[in-house]
């Protein structure tokens, strides 16, 4: 067990603190600065009640937000983020910190007003990331609980992208990035396809998982294997379909900057072929 020796208190819930490996930090927990001043120690035994930030980035731009926020938001923000840690078992990205307030804080203050906030990628964010969209309900829940405030169901969406961004180490903008690439390439399919597909169907669902997956081989550089002949077939038997694959993957390129491999252009055509197989 080590002990840190506080620096400075900011508020009740934010101090600063002298760590052994990092210099300074700022520590972030509800009650943490209660009763507590400058030279006092704080036992990292009690860790699992607090969070470090040790990014000097994020530690500046944290600190600008409090004056901005009150220590009662600030508990129940704290608390939100402490909840989202439990319910995905992992250690968050920093980010979340100050991103996740900013956001929470702002959606608030615009509920109270009575202004209106629209999402129009809530059905691919519910689909893309079910996990995070469940603990963004949770969280919306104790906010509401919290602080009488009912957030809009648009929020949720908005809180699961926060959540997949801190999990999985990717910047927000990425993740934003993609879930409006699958939704634009949704709307796309529906225009050449002349449908418009359930949102709750199970086809649906398949569809954005695999443009999801897609989209992340294409990132990550993956290669997946072509199978022999497979694709002169699926041309000459199902050309609407594999045309429609080709415009996909000439969008994605473009919108990712990222070369596609022609392989999944035969797995996409698959998905199309099954899925109007299944309109008609």
């Amino acid at each position: 067990m080590a002990t840190l020796q506080i620096e400075r208190v900011l508020n009740n819930n934010v101090l600063i603190a002298d760590h052994p490996s990092y210099q300074e930090v700022v520590l972030i927990g509800k009650g943490i600065g209660f009763n507590r001043k400058q030279g006092d120690t704080i036992d990292t035994d009690l860790a699992e009640k607090f969070f470090v930030l040790k990014n000097e980035k994020e530690q500046e731009n944290y600190i600008k937000l409090l004056p901005f926020i009150d220590n009662e938001l600030l508990e129940v923000i704290i608390s939100a983020i402490q909840l989202i840690k439990q319910r995905t078992n992992s250690q968050l990205n920093e980010h979340i910190h100050v991103a996740l307030t900013d956001h929470l804080m702002f959606a608030i203050t615009r509920v109270r007003q009575g202004m209106g906030i629209t999402n129009p990628f809530l059905i691919e964010t519910k689909t893309l990331y079910r996990f995070e969209y469940e603990v963004a309900s949770d969280v919306v829940e104790l906010i509401k609980k919290k602080t009488s405030v009912s957030l809009p169901v648009g929020e949720i969406g908005f809180i699961a992208l926060h959540i997949h961004s801190a999990i999985t180490n990717k910047t927000l903008s990425d993740v934003n990035q993609h879930s409006q690439l699958v939704s634009r390439l949704i709307r796309m399919i529906e225009e050449q396809m002349g449908i418009e597909i359930d949102k709750e169907s199970i086809d649906y669902m398949r569809l954005v998982r695999h443009l999801r997956y897609t989209i992340e081989r294409v990132v990550k550089g993956e290669q997946v294997e072509e199978p022999d002949k497979i694709s002169s077939l699926l041309k000459q038997e199902y050309p609407v379909c594999y045309n429609l694959a080709w415009k996909i993957i000439k969008i994605m390129q473009q919108a990712l900057k990222i070369k596609v491999f022609d392989a999944e252009a035969v797995y996409l055509t698959m998905h199309l072929q099954r899925l109007q197989k299944k309109i008609k």
